[in-house]
This record gives structure tokens, sequence and C-alpha cells, in this order.
């Protein structure tokens, strides 16, 4: 089933602006021939991420689409409603799950005074068609757009892309493309006939911190994903955070005249790992062994914690 497109902290330690100078985006499509490659400024309402619409051949805030994962986790479901899913510090939880796919988020985060958790999504694990797609945030104390701080990984092996805008990287024999949108830290990764979804990783801002309270310290800016996901098949059975939200008989249960409408019922979309399938109402359909018995899959961190290895 198709669908449209849905995917700084204290200034004298990590000394990110709290002014943002507007990044720029493109249309990578070469079929759009009078807009492709032809760089536009994001609008101000999302310097730091945006899209092009090809056929208009304007820039649009990708934060504010359907399929949209921002910031403290602000979610924009496939019905177009805008709801919070705070989840856990340290957790993972399924964001989408169909018999053809299953997406988990790691979620990063510190305790507010007020007792629940900030939080933000370092990490994205997927799975299709028997292999295992990584892609996170790296762990940074000072943020510096020039260098490259997005972890990517295909079946436990490293992915490596030149750090140039439009460079690309694919794997034939499972479907997989990762194109670079900036020349660091903006990728979007698509499986023909799958799913599409435009990553950038980002930093907590001064002006984010002291406006909402985070005090971040030096030890780590908390880099973290900005996602917008496009799905090019997914079924009417399809459930989890954002996943349930693109169903035809989904109702939100979200208190849409709250100040901050949150999602809540955190345990039953809870994953115990990143590659897990285990979470409550898992659609995702297991690949199996050459035997037929289901294949394992066993995860853990690597890198010193800042990545997932991955093993049969």
């Amino acid at each position: 089933m198709g669908s449209p497109w849905i995917v700084f902290v204290n200034l004298c330690f990590c000394f990110i602006p709290s002014v943002v100078r507007a990044r720029k985006a493109a249309c990578h499509n070469p079929i759009y021939g009078t807009c492709f490659g032809i760089k536009h400024n994001c609008p101000a309402a999302c310097p730091r991420f945006c899209e092009v619409d090809c056929r208009l051949c304007k820039p649009y805030c990708a934060c504010d689409k359907p399929g949209a994962v921002c910031q403290d986790p602000r979610f924009v479901g496939g019905d177009g409603i805008m709801f919070y899913f705070h989840g856990r510090k340290n957790k993972d939880f399924c964001l989408v799950s169909d018999s053809e796919i299953h997406i988990n988020a790691h979620f990063i985060g510190k305790r507010s005074k007020k007792g629940r958790d900030f939080t933000w999504v370092q990490s994205i694990g997927i799975l299709f068609g028997g292999h295992r797609f990584y892609l996170g945030a790296r762990t940074v104390a000072k943020w510096q757009e020039s260098t490259e701080n997005m972890l990517i990984k295909l079946n436990g092996e490293d992915i490596a892309i030149p750090n140039v805008e439009g460079k690309t990287w694919q794997s034939p024999e499972t479907g997989l493309k990762v194109l670079r949108l900036a020349d660091t830290n903006k990728v979007k990764v698509k499986v023909e006939g799958l799913f599409e979804i435009a990553v950038r990783v980002v930093p907590i801002t001064s002006e984010e911190s002291r406006v909402h309270g985070y005090d971040i310290t030096a030890e780590d800016c908390f880099a973290h994903l900005e996602l917008y996901f496009k799905f090019e098949s997914i079924s009417k059975m399809v459930d989890r955070v954002l996943g349930q939200t693109y169903r035809p008989t989904y109702q939100s249960r979200v208190k849409m005249a709250a100040p901050m409408p949150v999602m809540g019922g955190v345990e039953k979309f809870a994953s115990s790992h990143l590659f897990a399938t285990d979470c409550v109402v898992s659609k995702f359909r297991l690949e199996t062994e050459e035997d037929g018995a289901p294949l394992r899959v066993a995860c853990g961190s690597s890198y010193g914690g800042k990545g997932i290895l991955c093993k049969r």
C-alpha cells in the first residue's frame, strides 16, 4: 500500500550557536531534470532539516510531514496527527511492525527535574528480507557539522560512503541503497518497493537546552536522529508506535487539546534489543533457516558501545 511522505547545550562547552544557519537541500531525482541538483535554503521554520519536492521544486519542513520522527520524539503519524512518545532512556522501542519490515529505535536521554525522561532517538534497527540494517548517531561532546557523526551497518558490516553530497552506496543482493544528501550527517536510505528514509544526525542546541531545561553537559551533546519515513508497501495490519497510524481503521487516542499530546503505553511498545521482534503485537514474518527453524540473531554492543553487532 503506497503512502505519501510521512522520516547545544551549555554554550561554553559544545559551542553550538543558538541561531542556526539555514542548511540547504536539493532534489536528488534525475527524472526531474529542471530541478535536479538545484540547492534551496531550508525554510525558517526548519533551518536544520528539510527536503525538496522535486515536482514543485520547493523545499518543505520534513519534520512537519506524515512519517516524521524528530526532536523529543515528536511524531507525525500516517494520519497526519502529531503526538509525542517519550519512551525511556537507554531502552528500545518498536516504531513499525509489518509482515515484510520491522523497525525498532534506541532512545537516549536524561532524567528531568519533573521526574520523566527527556529522550531522543539515537539509532534505528531495521529487519527486512532476512537482513539487518543499523543507522545511529555517534556519541560526541563537541559538535562539528563537518565531521561525520553517523554510523551505518548492514548485516553487522560497516558501510563507508565518501563524504561528498550525491555519492551513493548500494547492495544489489539486498536491494538497499544509501544516498548522501549532504557531505556529512544526512542520508537517504531506500529499498525499492519497501521504504525510503531521510535521516539527519543533529545535536541539542544551546537554545533548546535553555528553553526546555535539558541541562546538557560538556560530556555529551546528545547527538540524535531526525527521521522522515516513506513506506511503499505496508499492509492494513501494520502496527506499533508509528506503524499503527497507517492503518485505515486507526483512531488516535492522544489528547489533541493538550499542550503536548503524548502517546502512552510504553510497555506494549518495548523491545528487548534493537533487532528484537518481541514487542507486543509484532507483525513481522521471521525469516527461517534452510531447515525451517526460525532465524536466530544474537545482538550486542560493539565499538565501545557506539553501535550494534548482530550475528546469526
